[in-house]
């Protein structure tokens, strides 16, 4: 399904990779302006290649987040990080970090946005959710809370903006092939006491029918079609990418 963004500007936060650098591949080939955001200066090399700008920022980092000073039709809010452990090692600044990057960073971003969004009378609030906003897996206490918050903000701003022609969706993958999930592939070794060898089939396909972890660019056409004309009555919901996962 082809789409048009020309004209529009599009802001893709944790752009450097995965599901974001895909997400700003997507809508660039659609016509929009792309900024860029990620604390690895690698987005800047991805901005480059797509004709857009980038910010090397910490979205951690709430005063540099307010000093963005930013403009878009469309916002995709796709940064975060993950961290395998019990509730009891579960280390409470890790889970400070967490819900700053993943909640309270984007709620500032999507303050800053709204404004113009309202003037225009038109916006796209994509929230690249999980599976874990509507299920829970033990060892993501963090997790699990950050993107069950991010599914009630989208809800909140769905309310408040549809009538003002601005939409908010989150999209739910389950385990998509992304470094975020390499990078746990130990941990979860660890906290099951299985080998990292047998983690992808043991715990990250045991949930969906379909197995097999999902692709970035499978995440990011599932942001585009949110984006798109098709779409404009879409709004306050969850597009569930699960395979099958919450059908149980």
């Amino acid at each position: 399904m082809s789409f048009d963004l020309n004209g529009r500007t599009a802001v893709v936060t944790g752009a450097a990779s995965g599901i974001g650098a895909a997400c700003a591949a997507h809508l660039a080939e659609a016509g929009a302006r792309v900024v860029l955001l990620d604390r690895d200066a690698a987005v800047e090399k991805i901005a480059h290649e797509l004709g857009g700008d980038a910010h090397v920022v910490d979205l951690s980092d709430t005063d540099a987040v307010s000093a963005l000073a930013l403009d878009a039709d469309v916002f995709v809010n796709n940064a975060g990080i993950q961290h395998v452990a019990p509730v009891e090692d579960f280390p409470p600044e890790m889970f400070r970090l967490m819900m700053t990057l993943m909640v309270e960073s984007p709620f500032l971003l999507i303050r800053g946005l709204l404004p113009g969004m309202y003037e225009r009378g038109f916006g796209r609030i994509v929230h690249i959710s999980s599976v874990h906003g509507q299920r829970a897996s033990a060892f993501k206490s963090a997790y699990v809370t950050a993107k069950h918050a991010v599914e009630g903000l989208s809800k909140v701003l769905g309310l408040e903006g549809g009538p003002r022609g601005v939409t908010s969706n989150t999209v739910c993958p389950a385990y998509v092939r992304t470094p975020l999930v390499e990078r746990q592939i130990a941990d979860q070794a660890r906290v099951h006491q299985i080998p990292e060898s047998e983690v992808i089939e043991r715990i990250m396909l045991t949930e969906p029918a379909i197995k097999r972890l999902i692709e970035p660019s499978e995440v990011a056409a599932a942001v585009g079609y949110l984006c798109s004309p098709q779409a404009s009555f879409i709004n306050g919901t969850s597009l569930t990418l699960d395979g099958g996962w919450t059908a149980r």
